[in-house]
């Protein structure tokens, strides 16, 4: 979310840079006295000290190195929501970051994967525990100082941290399903798990109370902060995930009809790092990632993903984990004659292992290349995709991820820290409206109205053939029409629905394949495939074979991997969680079925 005002937060300095915030120290201490001691109560009890937690908070949307936690806890779920689906490979090489392995090949009480699962804990709750101690301390404070905040800002505070708890809470809940909730009330921590239902039921209580408190703008024009509209479009998202789907259709038709969000007009802008397009009207909630901001050593920027650049020949240097599956890419491919997705046509649609080079003339989606680098083709603007920009083929395949890469014309590259060339302030989107109207899309087909669901569907595709890749040798030929002249490395093709969906069945597989296409690489899809019930059939047909392809065959390490089953339903909680909420009255965590 984007960068609040600088000015009221200077008193609480220290602890922003203690903990890591989205601003740079340097801007903070500039004209303010040199900073002693420690903080306690009484240093925070103010009105820097409340905000300065609240902004802490936020923070801890992408977790990572400078703040506690490291490739688990990045706010873009590569691994989580990615590696561990049929849209990408770990990637890399297999010497490098190797607790990744055991979790792409589905055994999850592998030796390493415990750090891993543990680190994306730590992330959440942590969250959680600065969002309740916002809550505490604006008490506190409007108690003891009933001047300091007006009625209209206290609520508006705790508005916005009731909706950061939900959002982690929702990311637990999301990972291992039964999980223990916490208020800013509760003094003993170690907790018994709430069943996933009970769960999702809290997170929907912090959303109401967000929503009653929260205005219809963000507070003081920042614009990245929680608004009302905000905790809606997130608790329609919550319902969906809940499976109650008549609800989540009332609450996603009102942020919809509301008109506050709106699709880019064109996808280029969705992942981009030039300032002009940062939180757009597409964004709901995003990482608000930060480059040459004063920090030293580059922690406030896309610190989380930056593993995911292209290696070695490329312009970024390292590291090339994160990288895009060869079924991924043959889903992208679409009818000649219609312009629609061959997965729903064509039973061999996955059968191609060929590397798809700039020189294949078979028809794509455009958004094949927004969202995967391959040969030849350009890179936004950083030249063509090469083979050198590959760290192992034969491990990872010759595709690179490309969504959260910035242009070289954008200025959004850091200037310092470890391998400066893969940070930038590409903002990490968590929510976004095209995933919020294919959300609706889901429950427009499940309350019938598919004739809506089309619509909707269409609006995306229609938005999908706007502009496309084009060369890139300057900032205008980065995007172009997809009928450009210039284009030599793709036939892109794109159609609509043009005929009603012929019954309920065809219209879910229609929105799932949408969402597929659309949020590719953004850490949604084993998410979506858990949620439909379907993470078991496909993850299993992925390894050993659908539409004409095997993933164990295209990559040998998956030949490891463990059969996907009922347990992997859910997460194994991280043992250490288990083992630190013992003693308490509760009785403390019971862990997963299965683990």
């Amino acid at each position: 979310m984007k960068r609040v005002s600088r000015q009221p937060l200077l008193g609480a300095a220290l602890m922003l840079c203690a903990v890591g915030t989205i601003y740079g120290c340097k801007d903070f201490l500039t004209d303010a006295a040199a900073p002693q001691g420690t903080l306690d109560s009484q240093t925070l009890a103010n009105r820097n000290g409340v905000e300065g937690t609240l902004i802490a908070a936020y923070r801890t949307l992408d977790f990572t190195t400078g703040v506690g936690g490291a490739w688990g806890s990045a706010a873009s779920n590569w691994i989580w929501g990615s590696v561990t689906s049929d849209d990408a490979y770990k990637g890399s090489e297999a010497s490098d970051q190797p607790a990744i392995d055991p979790i792409e090949q589905y055994q999850w009480s592998a030796s390493g994967v415990e750090s891993e699962l543990n680190d994306k804990w730590r992330a959440t709750y942590e969250g959680i525990v600065r969002s309740n101690a916002t809550i505490n301390l604006l008490k506190e404070v409007s108690a003891s100082k009933p001047g300091e905040f007006s009625a209209t800002e206290a609520k508006g505070i705790e508005g916005e941290a009731l909706f950061l708890r939900a959002h982690y809470h929702f990311e637990a809940w999301r990972m291992w399903g039964n999980i223990p909730y916490y208020r800013e009330t509760d003094t003993d921590f170690r907790k018994a798990n709430l069943t996933k239902v009970e769960a999702g039921n809290e997170i929907l209580k912090d959303l109401d109370a967000a929503i009653a408190l929260l205005p219809l703008t963000p507070r003081n024009g920042n614009v990245g902060r929680a608004t009302q509209w905000a905790a809606k479009a997130y608790k329609g998202r919550v319902q969906m995930y809940a499976g109650q789907f008549a609800a989540a259709l009332t609450t996603l038709r009102e942020v919809r009809g509301s008109g506050v969000y709106a699709l880019e007009s064109s996808f280029d802008r969705v992942w981009t790092g030039f300032k002009e397009f940062e939180n757009g009207k597409e964004t709901i909630l995003a990482y608000q990632a930060s480059a040459n901001d004063g920090e030293p050593s580059g922690n406030n920027a896309n610190y989380g993903a930056r593993l995911t650049f292209p290696h070695s020949g490329s312009p970024f240097g390292c590291c090339g984990f994160h990288q895009p599956s060869q079924n991924l890419v043959n889903f992208y491919a679409t009818d000649a004659a219609t312009g629609l997705p061959l997965a729903a046509t064509n039973p061999n649609w996955n059968a191609s292992n060929a590397n798809l080079t700039a020189s294949a003339t078979s028809p794509v989606d455009p958004r094949l290349d927004w969202t995967v680098g391959r040969d030849g083709v350009p890179y936004k603007d950083w030249g063509p995709h090469a083979p050198d920009w590959i760290r192992s083929p034969t491990y990872g395949g010759p595709y690179s991820n490309k969504k959260n890469m910035h242009e070289k014309s954008s200025g959004a590259q850091s200037t310092v820290g470890w391998v400066n060339t893969q940070l930038n302030s590409v903002n990490v989107h968590i929510f976004r409206y095209a995933d919020l109207l294919l959300l609706l899309a889901e429950a427009e087909v499940e309350a019938g109205s598919l004739e809506n669901a089309r619509t909707i569907v269409n609006e995306i595709r229609a938005r999908a053939a706007v502009r496309v890749q084009g060369k890139g040798t300057d900032r205008a030929s980065i995007a172009v029409p997809i009928n450009d002249p210039s284009i030599t490395w793709a036939t892109y093709r794109i159609g609509t629905y043009t005929t009603p969906f012929a019954d309920q069945a065809t219209a879910r597989t229609a929105v799932r394949n949408e969402r597929r296409l659309e949020l590719a690489m953004e850490g949604q899809r084993f998410f979506d495939l858990r949620r439909w019930g379907l993470a078991e059939q496909v993850l299993n047909a992925y390894i050993s074979g659908v539409a004409g392809g095997a993933e164990k065959s295209r990559r040998l390490q998956l030949g490891n991997a463990a059969l996907f089953s009922a347990r992997h339903a859910v997460f194994p909680i991280p043992a250490i969680q288990v083992e630190l909420s013992k003693g308490g009255a509760s009785g403390g965590l019971k862990q997963n079925a299965g683990w």
